[in-house]
């Protein structure tokens, strides 16, 4: 899984690249965050003898930081039970938009990760979907490129084992929507903001599929609808009542996960991120995520 000096510096480098594996194996920017740092403690607590015999630190640091979001995934069903609601991946900022190291000195994780299809979050809600080992095959080898026989050190079975996950995961994965491009799911959205602007119940049904479905993520922390929400009419009546309810609110069109979404504020606080999964021309999912909690790096 790559090489690396064992030089401070080098070690350090690696960093990106474990926040980038983790984020998609956990999609909690914290706990990416958490799952490394726990790795380096390990490597630095290894024995100097022990760390010069190791003759690839970048691949050693991997593996262990994918160890321990395997045990992370391993235990978030019963966390996720006690969630409040429904549970969606943290959004990402575009590192564009904002900037934390002007006022805090240190680089935030979201910074590191790397925006691509991979971080989506249709294709994180999919990755949701998958067992532990299923989700630690997959995104190591089909995002990360990593072989089979490295993988299988990570999940302690044998190649042909984890090339069977993968292959299962796939499978998952191929049933979802083809996304539509950045710039026609721009113009979708553009338009689902203007008739959410307008109050127009008939423009925003017009922009949704008839089947579209909306989650929200509010954490038990701030109010919010706990069970998704289903059909273009229904969904267009939410829309409207959340615009009468709070006064105020600033829609603003921004890329969330590296696609177009909207961010609505109110006194220059984000407050509220969605993200959307356009097909076809219309909105075909809505994921509203307001647990402030999740939106520390819209800050």
């Amino acid at each position: 899984m790559g090489t690396v000096a064992t030089s401070a510096d080098g070690i350090a480098g690696e960093r990106r690249q474990l926040i980038n594996v983790a984020y998609r194996l956990l999609g909690s920017v914290a706990e990416a965050e958490d799952a490394v740092q726990d790795a380096y403690a390990r490597w630095y607590g290894l024995p100097r003898s022990r760390r010069e015999e190791i003759r690839s630190p970048g691949a050693w640091l991997t593996t262990v930081t994918s160890r321990i979001c395997l045990d992370v995934l391993g235990s978030a069903r019963a966390r996720r039970e006690r969630y409040v609601g429904a549970w969606l991946p943290e959004p990402l900022p575009d590192r564009g938009e904002w900037d934390t190291t002007a006022a805090t000195g240190r680089v935030d994780p979201a910074d590191q990760i790397v925006l691509d299809e991979s971080v989506s979050m249709a294709f994180l809600v999919v990755l949701e979907s998958m067992t532990p080992a299923e989700r630690v095959a997959f995104v190591l080898h089909e995002v990360f490129r990593y072989p089979f026989a490295e993988i299988a050190g990570v999940l302690e079975r044998t190649p042909a084992a984890c090339k069977q996950l993968a292959s299962s995961a796939r499978r998952r994965v191929s049933v979802a929507a083809v996304p539509e491009t950045a710039f026609g799911q721009a113009d979708v959205v553009r338009h689902l903001k203007k008739a959410w602007e307008t109050r127009d119940i008939a423009a925003l049904v017009a922009v949704l599929n008839p089947a579209a479905v909306m989650t929200a993520d509010g954490g038990g922390m701030v109010g919010t609808i706990l069970h998704p929400v289903e059909g273009a009419a229904h969904i267009a009546r939410y829309m409207v009542a959340i615009a009468d309810w709070a006064p105020g609110l600033e829609l603003l069109e921004r890329t969330v996960n590296g696609v177009p979404g909207l961010v609505a504020r109110r006194a220059g606080v984000v407050e509220t991120v969605a993200s959307f999964d356009v097909a076809d021309g219309r909105v075909t999912r809505i994921w509203v995520v307001r647990n402030p909690e999740k939106l520390r790096p819209w800050a």
